[in-house]
């Protein structure tokens, strides 16, 4: 895991430096969200909102990044951080989206987040537009989850959205996904999540999202029912 960490860091290194004598794209991103929730999973446990950060840069159909956000209960957080790279073809009207990310967390007090939960994914994902709808499918592979004993894990997700006409015209979206752990001993492999809700640009740099997100039974028997249950997440973001 630590080399392909070690890698990870390295492409989006070299993505960066070579965007920088190539008139890259670098754009920033800060936020606040009521709650920090992962496919449909309470990262905060209910007890504390979420401030996020990061940034990206951009050359071509290349890209690569780094995001930053608290995590873990009120008074004994942790922080999370978040390394990514990807190439963005499109073919035939699909845009695609290949790329790795890699999920870092340092230790808290507690033991409930560790620095041994990180975990490198790969991502496939498409999306389609059909009229002013756009249709999306994605597939999150882990080979080795350290949040789950370092076995496989697989998030397969399935979305659509739709922008109304205009400057500042608001999206609606939704989504259903799958998270499944390989060979898991506890009481359940799988749960399933979904969330739906309006994403309303104010400016050419603010929005505000209202979000909708719940689970099956499944997952409160995985992760039990104070993070684990229908919430509604409000999220304002810059991006500059």
């Amino acid at each position: 895991m630590k080399m392909l960490k070690t890698a990870l860091c390295a492409a989006a290194a070299t993505l960066a430096m070579t965007g920088a004598a190539n008139a890259a794209e670098f754009a920033f991103n800060a936020g606040i969200a009521s709650d920090y929730v992962f496919r449909g999973i309470d990262q905060t446990a209910g007890a504390e909102g979420e401030l996020f950060g990061g940034v990206d840069v951009t050359q071509d159909q290349f890209y690569g990044g780094v995001w930053l956000s608290n995590t873990g209960p009120d008074g004994d957080g942790a922080l999370e951080y978040d390394l990514y790279a990807g190439w963005k073809p499109s073919y035939a009207g699909a845009s695609f989206d290949l790329g790795v990310i890699y999920y870092g967390y340092t230790d808290n007090d507690s033991g409930t987040v560790s620095s041994d939960f990180d975990a490198l994914e790969i991502k496939a994902a498409v999306s389609y537009p059909v009229g002013p709808v756009v249709l999306g499918a994605a597939a999150y592979y882990a080979p080795e989850n350290g949040a789950f004993g370092d076995e496989s894990t697989l998030y397969l997700e399935a979305n659509v959205a739709y922008t109304f006409e205009g400057d500042h015209g608001p999206t609606l979206s939704a989504a259903v996904g799958n998270f499944s752990i390989d060979d898991n001993s506890l009481v359940v492999d799988d749960y399933t999540t979904w969330n739906a809700g309006v994403t309303l640009p104010i400016n050419d740099t603010l929005s505000v999202d209202a979000r909708y997100i719940d689970v099956n039974d499944d997952a409160v028997a995985l992760f039990g029912p104070v993070i684990a249950d229908e919430k509604v997440v409000v999220t304002a973001k810059v991006v500059f």
